[in-house]
């Protein structure tokens, strides 16, 4: 039986953001060495991608702590109008898997957002980690497969003509996950 976890979500200072991003990347580029090796191409995500998600209006960076330690962290985009926001970047530093730590850091974020109507979030496709923990931990669904015969509308043209090392960046699922409304009581406690 696996013990109960408890993190710690601390907010992104604007002086901590270079050493964040480097470490949203080393987790990412990992799992792409794993799956295609250490010459895959560019650089995952590109610093492009991740600067301009932390620029977005109504975004939200969080340290993931565990014991006072960082553990890994997530990049929120809230829309307190709707109550759809999107889990843009989620990572557990890969010398802390398989401790329940990612669960245990997506209920924290449920638990900090309790009138959310819906969450969505994107993970490549070769990615069995993410998917499974998106499917079967969280309670996540796939609604989406972007793929070369399922273009997003984002993909550059001439999709089909892409390479194997090129399939992290655009092959991927879009989860969702539609929230069960909070009571007022639940409401009221937090």
């Amino acid at each position: 039986m696996m013990q109960e976890k408890h993190v710690t979500l601390i907010p992104v200072q604007q002086e901590d953001r270079l050493e964040f991003k480097q470490k949203l990347k080393t987790a990412f580029t990992d799992a792409v060495i794993k799956e295609f090796g250490q010459y895959h191409g560019k650089p995952i995500p590109s610093d492009e991608d991740i600067e301009s998600s932390f620029d977005e209006e109504n975004t939200v960076l969080y340290h993931i702590l565990s014991n006072d330690n960082p553990v890994g962290g997530a990049v929120l985009q809230i829309n307190e109008e709707t109550q759809h926001h999107e889990l843009e970047w989620f990572f557990i530093d890969s010398g802390n898997h398989n401790q329940g730590l990612g669960l245990a850091a997506w209920q924290a974020i449920e638990a900090t957002y309790p009138a959310t109507k819906v969450w969505q979030t994107g993970t490549p496709y070769f990615e069995k980690r993410n998917v499974h923990f998106y499917l079967n931990k969280c309670g996540f669904h796939i609604t989406e497969f972007y793929n070369r015969y399922h273009p997003d509308t984002h993909f550059p043209a001439g999709l089909r003509d892409y390479n194997l090392t090129d399939l992290y960046e655009y092959e991927y699922f879009i989860f969702e996950k539609v929230m069960t409304p909070p009571t007022d009581e639940q409401l009221k406690s937090n």
